[in-house]
């Protein structure tokens, strides 16, 4: 692989690149995604792999010409709506472009480099555009040093060696990926992608790999969870690990894991910050059921109110979950408003998330700022109502959001994949505790979920479904006295 990485380097350098130009990858999960990436690392080339297969040609082309790229490596017919004609005919428009890769082009074989590798490991080696939810993308800015201060983290505190074998089950375009491929650099094991042949299924590759330690966000576990229940299998292969990350990780399916022998890594991070906050492996279940752990050396974390972002909450409140150190990026791409505006005045990053921190430095998470529903003043976290409703055998997948209300300002809308009915489903919810004040007041069943690359809901689209008409949620009536007289017993 070092002569395919040397020889990648070499013909860029040769092509006219020198560092700090900017190099795009818009490929599937393989091995010259990862090829790309270190030629770039070794001549001081910033890598953006973040171009997911859901993009269209004209969201990459938009993409590319925004980074002002030198090089793109891409494969034909990747993409959403890609015609490998007319893509390669506007890429010839965008200025900046010297070169394009396809696959075949790939150099494979160089002499032995003279020169040394780039030394720089505070440079912005890595872009990635964040899934944003409106309007444009944020582009983050990593250095090599801020990716590796997380992975030597994890590598240290979970004892990450050369006889294990990672699985990411995200995608190559997405960050949790690129935090495999670190922990792989740093610990010398055994790294696969998520590229199973045509029509394996998750478990397979999984099981077919040998896999011991799997990384990827709630749906892949949830889904893996479902199939493993319809094969009647009591274990996932080798596996003794699996990062959960992305999402609030549901405490039903946290516990399958530890009931399975497995323990679950649960982790919070972003883009930003990577996967920063984690459990222990010597953690109790609780904390590493119901927490994202107290995370490592490379990222201090706080509370804040969300009412002043520079007070910090006291142990035990919701606020907006804030922090710093080595795992931080360097900030936007050509974005020096946002990237101001992300932080308080006292240096911290400002996530969005809410959270809240006990005794002993665990990290809870409560949701997304803006997912909050508020219902006649009452603050509703989303989360809660979905761990709830997964608890239910018959429920695959939820999502609570809120829905307009002209008297209360929104009430809660639950929607489900799953075979259960609105009022069989409130009652059990009640049955484990959820408050009547939390209770959803409006009802959707959907076939699919709607996903991003990486495999997070898209709330946003179950809301424009229901306001296109194109699901109907239904609304019941009677879903405080449901869950009152369930309490009341």
């Amino acid at each position: 692989m070092q002569k395919r990485v040397d020889a990648l380097a070499d013909d860029l350098v040769n092509t006219g690149l020198v560092p700090g130009d900017r190099v795009c990858v818009w490929l599937s999960n393989r091995l010259e995604a990862v090829v790309t990436f270190l030629a770039c690392s070794r001549e001081g080339f910033a890598c953006n792999p973040s171009l997911h297969k859901t993009f269209t040609s004209a969201e990459v082309l938009a993409l590319i010409e925004r980074l002002q790229a030198r090089v793109l490596v891409t494969e034909p017919g990747w993409g959403a709506d890609r015609c490998d004609r007319e893509f390669a005919h506007a890429l010839e428009q965008i200025p900046s472009l010297k070169r394009v890769y396809q696959i075949d082009d790939l150099p494979s074989e160089v002499p032995a480099l003279e020169r040394s590798a780039f030394h720089d490991p505070d440079a912005v080696a890595y872009l990635a555009f964040t899934s944003g939810t409106t309007g444009s993308p944020k582009c983050v800015m990593h250095s090599s040093n801020t990716i590796l201060a997380n992975a030597r983290d994890l590598v240290r505190d979970w004892r990450i060696g050369a006889d294990e074998t990672i699985l990411t089950l995200s995608p190559l375009s997405h960050h949790i990926a690129w935090v495999a491929v670190a922990q792989w650099l740093l610990s010398g094991c055994r790294l696969v992608t998520n590229n199973p042949p045509y029509g394996q299924d998750a478990l397979d590759w999984i099981l077919g790999t040998n896999a011991t330690y799997v990384m990827g966000v709630p749906t892949h576990a949830i889904d893996i969870i479902a199939e493993l229940r319809n094969r009647g299998l009591a274990k996932l292969g080798a596996v003794h690990t699996f990062y959960l990350a992305g999402a609030p990780i549901p405490v039903s399916v946290a516990t399958h894991f530890v009931t399975m022998g497995i323990r679950p890594q649960n982790i919070y991070g972003m883009t930003e910050n990577s996967s920063h906050q984690y459990t222990h492996p010597k953690d109790n279940p609780d904390t590493a059921v119901s927490t994202c752990g107290r995370g490592g050396r490379a990222y201090e974390v706080a509370v804040f109110s969300t009412e002043d972002v520079n007070e910090k909450v006291a142990s035990g409140e919701i606020g907006q979950i804030g922090g710093n150190g080595a795992a931080l990026m360097l900030g936007y791409f050509d974005d020096q408003m946002a990237t101001e505006q992300s932080f308080n005045a006292h240096g911290y990053f400002l996530s969005g998330d809410l959270g809240s921190l006990d005794d002993a430095g665990n990290l809870r998470i409560v949701g997304r700022i803006k997912d909050l529903i508020i219902r006649g003043g009452h603050n509703i976290y989303p989360s809660n109502i979905e761990a709830c409703a997964l608890t239910h055998p018959q429920v695959h997948k939820a999502a609570a959001f809120g829905l307009p209300d002209d008297r209360l300002g929104e009430r809660i809308c639950l929607a489900i994949e799953g075979e259960v009915g609105g009022e069989v489903l409130l009652k059990h919810m009640a049955s484990k505790g959820l408050s009547k004040f939390d209770m959803p007041e409006w009802f959707v069943v959907l076939q699919d979920f709607p996903l991003t690359a990486s495999g997070k809901v898209l709330k946003r689209k179950i809301i424009q479904q229901i306001q296109d008409e194109v699901v109907q949620p239904v609304e019941i009536l009677n879903a405080r006295s449901l869950g009152e007289s369930v309490h009341e017993r």
